[in-house]
């Protein structure tokens, strides 16, 4: 792991951390879960590189019956 870079941390307190709630409130579903998509995409990017599409998984279960 790299050494830690102190001047990156920035401490402030709790109090002062301002909430993102109200704005988050007065968005639509929608447009909430457009900027989740967004996010989400930008994440599997950053994590998986140039990967185009979504994985899809499926499993096939063997159910015991009279068939």
């Amino acid at each position: 792991m790299p050494p830690l870079n102190k001047k990156a941390i920035r401490v402030i307190k709790l109090e002062d951390l301002k909430s993102d709630y109200a704005y988050w409130s007065r968005q639509s579903p929608e447009a909430r879960l457009a900027a989740l998509e967004e996010i989400r995409d930008e994440y599997n990017n950053w994590k998986y590189h140039d990967r185009q599409g979504k994985q899809r998984i499926f499993r096939v279960v063997k159910q015991d019956g009279s068939e």
